[in-house]
């Protein structure tokens, strides 16, 4: 039978995948425990240094609990050092992306009490809360102010007094959060818990942007909707100016080093990126506004002082910029194992590829070792470093780029070895033990899932999820076949495909094709992961071909690939999908006539780009979801990574914008979905493309609006309805229902 929505949406055809807490408890042989919930809700401490003989205990007995009076659920837990405490999270609320409000609980495990993070208050309003490394005391975010729990002593300390809507101590602002750490935290332990380095980010220059929530809230004033303000920077605006100060435990002092550099980034010029211990010293990754300027600054926390040890300009080499990465990783002294001083490994650039390099000293220039090189890349690295044995592991495109193999090396750089099996095709992910000893390796595709624990120094493994159900569920379905291939589009410019064909599929046939594109710079839709989508739905159950082109911009094909399209985004990866799109109307088994392109948010973008450039041409069809639809309406630091500030850059900020409406008009239709509440792509976007295509008498598309609705489209059912629309639309649309409409 073919692949319905319904079942698609309810997530019937989803890989059942474990997911690992590891724990380090510093304890030496316990290299292999974690945490987790148990299908009852309650929190187990496991123990995975036998392999396959697993021993679990049951830390928090509970998976709720009352207090005062009152039902508090356990969303999350968080074991702290010794496992003789763990801390809880119940009455979520969530904020933006990736932050949310809650209340915090601490949990006796030998006493199995329950108390309030604040003693004898319970509050849902804080924002985060972590342990210390050393145990006992917990860092919070209340009311954008830090503070300091005190377990044993039952106190609290409140460490900033000035926390408000413009200024955040240890959380991200809404563009940090976004685009620089991808989560919720903006505060960092020593590994002795002796000091807490914590960003202070002050928006009183970032601009608000104000969005109307109609049906979220209880609203107060009766018939007036709720008006929310984000401190939002859009591009060319004020950035919030970040410094990261530390709080030292053993005085409760707070203090801001002060930063040896000649030419020190002014204030709005500076984004702080990453912060990583390296033991009593911290690294600091510091990036311009643009981000083609790094500076790698190391910090002495005891002398309160810090100094610039690594700086590259890319500006005038390959015109591309520095992606925000997570992943350095420090590497103490051991003078018996070879390493007389401290280092870290980082990401660099070598011969226009992301590769790995290991510096020592830390105040290092250049590297000690490079680790890798060639025309491939490190994704993500390294994914952990054994410092028993010197073996840093990661994943890597060595083998292809739309694949993901597991690799190692030595510190030293000999030993290059594979650890997956490169022999078949794979994509897959990594999670390591606090030592490196354990590994979770999951096998994520092409085909059906399945996940491994080893032991990387006994060469023991077992199996823990082989989603047999849903390959003996997949034999009851129409499951379409999927094709990748590379292919040349113009003057030798290679770009990476994939084809979803069904699974009757009749080479003497001709099949209407839907492009699916993101294309964003540095990403990637093309791979060989497992997915049962929406793009196999429309091949299974609408008996269409999908197909998907990561042309110039995306990633993983080297920083020349990406960098083309820098400062006139939109261009290059239009082009790229007309001209595969081309090549595919030839083929024998494709309807020339009925070609149509749909994403969502950057491929939301792309769809009216892709259709505006092509003018009816090659597409007749498109279907936009939250899309961009001028640069100058997105935030600081995505936007001028790629093109640079308005100020600089005007023209190409003009021509990157959604501003031929009259070639949108040359196709046969397309749609456009937005949701009201959208505080990534603002709703503005689709609001002022509508006003162009008005004054041009636009008429040839439809369009839905969802009523509060953030970026993923999600509130009062909303998620099911884009798709319900999006199939409804695109069968019609390929039934000839829009042919010769005009409104």
């Amino acid at each position: 039978m073919p692949i319905q929505l319904n079942d698609l949406m309810r997530g019937e055809f989803s890989a059942s995948k474990s997911s690992i807490d590891w724990l380090d408890d510093g304890i030496e042989g316990h290299d292999g425990l974690y945490a987790e919930r148990d299908d009852s809700g309650k929190v187990v401490v496991g123990d995975y240094s036998g392999v396959t003989t697993t021993k679990t205990r049951i830390l928090v007995d509970v998976s709720d609990f009352e207090y005062t009076g009152e039902k508090h659920v356990i969303a999350r837990a968080w074991p702290g050092k010794g496992l003789e405490k763990v801390l809880l999270m119940t009455d979520p609320k969530k904020n933006w992306r990736h932050s949310y409000y809650g209340a915090y609980w601490i949990y006796d495990v030998s006493s199995k009490t329950i108390e309030p993070l604040i003693p004898h208050i319970v509050t849902a309003d804080v924002r985060l809360a972590a342990w210390s490394p050393a145990g006992g005391v917990v860092a919070f975010v209340l009311e954008n102010n830090l503070y300091i729990r005190n377990v044993s002593q039952q106190t609290v300390s409140q460490i900033t007094t000035d926390g408000d809507k413009n200024t955040f101590y240890g959380i991200p602002d809404w563009v940090y959060e976004e685009e620089v750490f991808s989560g919720n935290s903006a505060l960092w332990w020593s590994a002795n818990g002796q000091y807490l380095a914590f960003l202070r980010s002050n928006d009183s220059s970032v601009p608000e942007y104000s969005i109307p929530y109609f049906e979220q809230s209880p609203i107060e004033n009766g018939s007036y909707p709720e008006m929310v303000d984000v401190k939002y920077p859009k591009a060319g605006y004020d950035n919030p100016v970040v410094e990261l100060m530390f709080l030292d435990l053993a005085s409760y002092e707070v203090f801001l080093p002060r930063i040896d550099d000649p030419r020190n980034l002014r204030d709005n010029d500076r984004l702080i990126t990453e912060v990583v211990w390296a033991g009593e010293k911290v690294i600091v990754r510091q990036t311009n506004r643009e981000s083609d300027l790094l500076k790698i600054v190391l910090v002495d926390p005891l002398n309160r002082n810090g100094s610039v040890v690594r700086e590259e300009d890319v500006s005038g080499k390959d015109g591309g910029w520095f992606e925000v990465t997570h992943d350095t990783t420090y590497i103490p002294a051991n003078e018996s194992q070879g390493r007389p001083e401290d280092g870290y490994i980082d990401t660099v650039i070598i011969d226009g590829y992301n590769h790995l390099a290991y510096f020592s000293p830390l105040n290092a220039s250049s590297p000690k070792q490079t680790l890798t090189s060639g025309s491939w890349e490190v994704v993500d690295g390294p994914s952990a470093v054994d410092l028993t044995t010197g073996t840093v592991y990661f994943l890597a495109t060595r083998k292809d780029p739309t694949e993901r193999h597991l690799y190692a090396v030595q510190l030293d750089g000999t030993n290059f070895r594979n650890i997956s099996n490169t022999d078949e095709d794979g994509y897959y992910g990594v999670s390591f033990s606090t030592g490196a000893g354990y590994l979770l390796l999951s096998y994520n595709g092409p085909k059906v899932p399945y996940q491994t624990l080893l032991s990387l120094r006994t060469g023991t493994n077992v199996t823990i999820q082989d989603n047999a159900k849903l390959t003996a569920k997949l034999d009851k379905y129409k499951v379409p076949e999927t094709l990748w291939e590379q292919i040349v589009i113009e003057d030798d410019v290679v770009v990476n495909t994939l084809e979803i064909r069904p699974q009757d599929f009749s080479p003497g046939r001709k099949y209407p094709v839907v492009f699916h594109i993101y294309g964003g710079p540095g990403s990637q839709t093309v791979d060989k992961r497992f997915t049962i989508s929406f793009e196999t739905h429309i091949a299974s159950a609408l008996d269409a071909i999908v197909v998907s082109v990561d042309g110039r911009g995306t990633g993983f094909m080297g920083r020349q690939f990406r960098a083309v399209v820098r400062d006139r985004l939109g261009y290059w990866e239009a082009r790229d999908q007309i001209l595969a799109a081309k090549q595919w109307s030839k083929r024998s088994y494709v309807d020339p006539s009925r070609i149509a392109i749909w994403g969502w948010s950057y491929g939301g973008y792309m769809t009216l780009k892709t259709l505006e450039q092509d003018g009816g041409k090659t597409f007749s069809y498109g279907m936009a979801v939250a899309p961009v639809t001028d640069w100058r309406f997105y935030d600081s630091i995505y936007t001028e990574r790629y093109m640079h500030t308005p100020q600089q850059n005007a023209d190409g900020y003009d021509g990157s914008a959604i501003k031929n409406v009259t070639a949108l008009k040359e196709a046969k239709r397309f749609l456009l979905m937005h949701g009201t509440g959208d505080d990534n792509v603002h709703f503005q976007n689709t609001l002022a493309l509508i006003d162009k295509l008005d004054l041009q008498q636009v008429e040839n598309y439809d369009m839905y609006v969802f009523p509060d609705s953030d970026h993923s489209i999600y509130f009062h059912n909303a998620n099911k309805i884009v798709y319900d629309r999006l199939d409804r639309w695109i069968e019609l649309a390929f039934a000839g229902a829009y042919d010769g409409r005009i409104d």
